[in-house]
């Protein structure tokens, strides 16, 4: 028999969805949750968001209510949060995206950080869902809002916002944050419809750049692998790590922020890290109140290297010399 064509589809199954403690779900139980109830609570894509990133479709799932909360509170809390910071200093300055478009190259370098991270997201979710991978594709948008937009662009950026002057600084700032809120929408839109179209729509409808009345009607972001910049991610995020360790031990040792510390010691062990924490250095020294970063390496006798084999390595090779021993004895 000859088929002029052939047609494939793909089905993804879902798994079970267990209590929180992974028992199945039933009424002499008591453990069932009512889904009606759920949504009306929570709303639909809270809970969505909460079911597709808290483990595969195809998985079984502990479902936990408060794990809805925390979805609420943590990704869509703060970015309903960031949404309102722009829209408020928006109207104030009246930016409505008239202005010409600011050259990557004209950008602060925190902008063009955000920018290529945000490519980079667009990059992979595509990649994430093109394989069938909602989860890491919910993970990593989440990721992006709370750990880049939110915590350090929108907090470092709050000045430019601020001030009194529309300067090329100010419009930047505007635009790259627009950007980035747009972006996210129609990232986050297969998962949470109605949020995404709400917050697409609440930018759109001010700045009319895009034709679409809805976020559901464009085409999804395309990455500009032109604005990637691997080497300003690399240093971005040892400015990020290195902060968090920073104000992590001082609250350790119940040293507050507003007290300067003359000096912050950090192991080098290459000449290129060391170059990347130089160029962030005054990012860190501003971040964790610090007046001096001293590079210390192994001929300073401070720094202990510990040694962990790599026994999933090492067992068999192990094996195989102790079956070699044993054979010539």
């Amino acid at each position: 028999m000859l088929f002029d064509s052939v047609s494939f589809k793909t089905v993804v199954s879902n798994g079970l969805v267990l209590d929180k403690n992974g028992n199945k779900m039933s009424k002499r139980l008591g453990n069932a949750v009512d889904p009606f109830e759920t949504l009306e609570k929570y709303g639909p894509d809270a809970t969505r968001w909460y079911m597709i990133t808290n483990a595969q479709p195809w998985d079984n799932l502990k479902f936990d209510l408060e794990g809805i909360a925390e979805i609420q509170r943590k990704f869509f809390g703060t970015l309903y949060n960031t949404y309102n910071f722009f829209a408020l200093y928006a109207n104030i300055d009246g930016f409505t995206f008239s202005e010409p478009e600011v050259p990557n190259e004209h950008r602060p370098e925190i902008d063009r950080w955000i920018l290529s991270e945000l490519n980079s997201l667009v990059k992979n979710v595509d990649d994430y869902f093109s394989d069938y991978e909602p989860t890491k594709a919910g993970r990593a948008i989440s990721d992006f809002v709370d750990e880049h937009l939110s915590n350090w662009y929108v907090r470092l950026c709050r000045r430019r916002f601020w001030k009194g002057d529309y300067t090329e600084d100010k419009i930047s700032a505007y635009q790259t944050l627009y950007t980035c809120l747009v972006t996210v929408a129609q990232l986050s839109a297969p998962i949470a419809p109605f949020f995404a179209d709400r917050l697409f729509t609440d930018l759109n409808n001010i700045t009319g750049k895009d034709k679409a009345d809805s976020v559901h009607l464009t085409n999804f972001p395309v990455c500009n692998n032109l604005l990637i910049n691997k080497d300003l991610e690399e240093r971005m995020e040892l400015a990020q790590k290195i902060s968090s360790m920073v104000l992590s031990l001082r609250k350790r040792t119940n040293n507050r922020v507003r007290q300067p510390l003359n000096k912050l010691m950090i192991p080098v062990l290459d000449e290129h890290f060391k170059q990347q924490i130089e160029k962030v250095r005054n990012l860190i020294l501003s971040e964790v109140n610090v007046k001096e970063i001293e590079y210390i390496d192994e001929s300073a006798g401070i720094l202990v290297k510990k040694i962990k084999p790599n026994f999933k390595t090492l067992g068999p090779q192990i094996r195989q010399t102790d079956e070699a021993d044993c054979r010539r004895r």
